[in-house]
């Protein structure tokens, strides 16, 4: 969930959208505090829609009230346990492709976009 740097991309750059994903799960130790925490970390209507958009949850438009510890993981699963291996993110405003390769995003731009 990065947002597009490319010079004169101003609008509709965050979050940017994921395609061709491959996905992995990897375990990691639930930390209820941790996630509580992260939580406030989120911008959330951008995590909804990039849960959303991989198929990978239904989450509530707004962050409830009660976050009991169903929910926070549900959150753990997502935020911490699913890994993009490869895929590519693609800006909705200006359409500029960033590649991932082995979980690491090429956010680097030609001398031209910056």
């Amino acid at each position: 969930m990065l947002m597009c740097h490319v010079k004169g991309c101003s609008t509709d750059n965050f979050p940017l959208r994921i395609e061709d994903a491959e996905m992995e799960q990897v375990e990691v130790e639930f930390n209820e505090d941790f996630c509580r925490r992260l939580i406030n970390k989120i911008d959330w209507p951008a995590f909804v829609q990039t849960a959303f958009a991989l198929g990978l949850d239904q989450l509530p438009a707004a962050l409830p009230d009660d976050l009991d510890e169903e929910f926070l993981q549900r959150i753990h699963k997502l935020a911490l346990e699913t890994k993009l291996k490869a895929g590519r993110m693609v800006c909705n405003g200006c359409k500029h492709v960033y590649l991932i390769t082995d979980g690491i995003p090429n956010m680097l731009l030609q001398e031209t976009e910056v």
